[in-house]
């Protein structure tokens, strides 16, 4: 008695919620450890959570980002910096992936100082090393940006200057000790990231146009993503914000939590939400 007595709850449990037995697939997601791209991951992982999938976030690298979504090992992502910063992997593996949208308009890379320094541009820095420590603080060697900087060292024939590899978080942290001694500090810069919220800084011109001009954030996809999961697809070519929503995710997360930060601002923000998930 007992097993058909099992057995009819489960049945029972089948036929008023089918859901149970029909799971959703598990989505798969990649990104770098960048304070506009972490901010992004978590919300989407939020919004697609609240639909019901399983959300897997991995960290890796640029390259490795982009090459696990060519391969099908990830469904996609929503840091590909293009045309330039990311326009080497793109162009290796535009046959393999699908840029499905431009989630973020008028992003920015450069070298940025605080507003306290007297020098407006990158073609100042070489003759001013002393006043720096002889550095530009960087980010982790694969970055785009890191790319773009050894380039600057030449074009600019910043001899006297070296270009010191570390993390967003190391640079930051470099940054926020100088800043508060009121140091000259030249960093690899981006746009979006909470520390232009933060503190007074300004891109140093680049008459040589190194770092490029403006760039859009893209979402990137394996190309069977639209067919193997066309709800997740949609919710994915929707995804589109403002350089204020992201930066406003990426202060927040520093006061508390990369997941607190985004069920914050996703549950604040049920308009734009409800807008990312038409046709999903």
């Amino acid at each position: 008695m007992r097993l058909r007595n099992l057995i009819g709850v489960l049945v029972a449990l089948f036929l008023v919620c089918p859901a149970v037995a029909q799971a959703q697939p598990e989505v798969e997601l990649a990104y770098v450890e960048w304070a506009e791209t972490v901010a992004s991951t978590n919300v989407v992982q939020t919004v697609l959570e609240d639909m019901g999938y399983d959300v897997e976030i991995t960290p890796v690298s640029a390259a490795a980002m982009w090459q696990a979504t060519a391969t099908g090992d990830v469904d996609g992502f929503t840091g590909g910096w293009l045309p330039v910063t990311q326009g080497e992997y793109h162009e290796k593996l535009k046959d393999e992936v699908e840029v499905i949208n431009k989630n973020l308009n008028g992003a920015k890379i450069g070298l940025a100082v605080p507003e306290y320094v007297e020098i407006d541009s990158i073609a100042e820095l070489n003759a001013n090393a002393e006043k720096f420590r002889e550095e530009i603080i960087g980010i982790d060697p694969g970055a785009g940006i890191m790319g773009k900087a050894e380039k600057a060292l030449d074009q600019y024939n910043m001899d006297n200057m070296e270009l010191v590899a570390g993390s967003g978080a190391t640079m930051t942290a470099v940054l926020k000790n100088r800043y508060e001694e009121k140091e000259p500090v030249v960093v690899t810069a981006w746009t979006p990231h909470w520390m232009f919220s933060r503190w007074d800084l300004k891109y140093l011109k680049d008459p040589k146009g190194t770092f490029g001009q403006a760039e859009y954030i893209a979402t990137v996809v394996r190309p069977e993503l639209k067919n193997d999961m066309p709800k997740v697809y949609n919710f994915l070519k929707n995804f589109e914000w403002t350089l204020d929503e992201c930066q406003q995710v990426m202060l927040w997360i520093e006061d508390s939590t990369p997941e607190e930060a985004a069920e914050r601002w996703v549950e604040e923000n049920p308009e734009k939400v409800k807008a990312w998930k038409q046709g999903a």
